[in-house]
């Protein structure tokens, strides 16, 4: 049976519409996860939430336990992962306010612990992560989307990067170079954790600001917000209108 977890970054570390029936505390091989996982019903249908940066927006993003928490999930039963991302546009077709699928990734990150192959299992893991994400999830999302109302950018690749900063104009020139259409703090080792779990995974990607360098101006935290608060709501109801739809069919 299909199981469906949110992952939830900044601007949704709690999910309102959320009918808790359930908050468990899961303590893995790995440690804790980053807060609750909340079972209960969204948008008629069961699901997880986990607050990938605590219930506070405590966690910077290089702090998370990545490992924890798709762990936490996995002991939980759930199959289907759909992470929910605050991102900067780098591509013209990813401004603020603009919702991407991402189908690719390129992993900036450093010093994070990204595999679950860690010396202690009989074998080393080797996953295929020529496509980091479920082609069938983000097929549904993108195919939900006008039902949902709402506009998706179908492709993108995600420029993963450390944080918790923000980056120069010149990295993200670089990332331009490198094909990177957005930039987040918390989408690597997350979705390769999954695929070494077995989880069918996709992000929701929502644009916030334009990142460094691009749109001629200066990055502002209120504009930021601000998008966070217009565009979750959105995201939200595309979320909830793809779990539907799967746990439907």
């Amino acid at each position: 049976m299909n199981r469906f977890a949110i992952i939830g970054g900044s601007g949704l570390d709690t999910l309102g519409p959320l009918q808790i029936s359930a908050r468990r505390q899961v303590q893995t091989a790995y440690g804790a996860a980053s807060g609750p996982l909340c079972e209960g019903n969204f948008a008629g249908s069961p699901v997880v939430f986990l607050p990938r940066h605590g219930e506070t927006h405590r966690i910077p993003p290089h702090l998370i336990n990545y490992r924890a928490n798709i762990a936490a999930l996995k002991t939980l039963g759930v199959t289907s992962v759909i992470a929910v991302t605050a991102v900067g546009g780098i591509g013209p077709e990813a401004g603020p306010g603009r919702i991407v699928i991402p189908d690719q990734i390129i992993d900036y990150t450093y010093g994070r612990e990204h595999t679950f192959s860690d010396g202690t299992a009989d074998a080393v893991d080797h996953v295929d992560f020529t496509e980091p994400y479920s082609a069938a999830l983000r097929s549904l999302l993108i195919e939900v989307a006008p039902d949902a109302g709402c506009e998706v950018v179908p492709h993108g690749v995600y420029g993963a990067t450390q944080g918790p900063r923000l980056e120069t104009a010149a990295e993200i020139a670089r990332m331009a170079r490198d094909g990177c259409s957005i930039v987040g703090m918390t989408g690597m080792p997350e979705a390769a954790l999954a695929r070494e779990a077995g989880l069918d995974y996709a992000t929701v990607s929502l644009s916030v600001n334009w990142a460094a360098g691009i749109g001629g101006a200066t990055i502002s935290l209120e504009e930021i917000g601000r998008h966070l608060t217009e565009g979750m709501t959105s995201v939200l109801r595309l979320v909830g209108r793809a779990i539907g739809t799967a746990l439907s069919r």
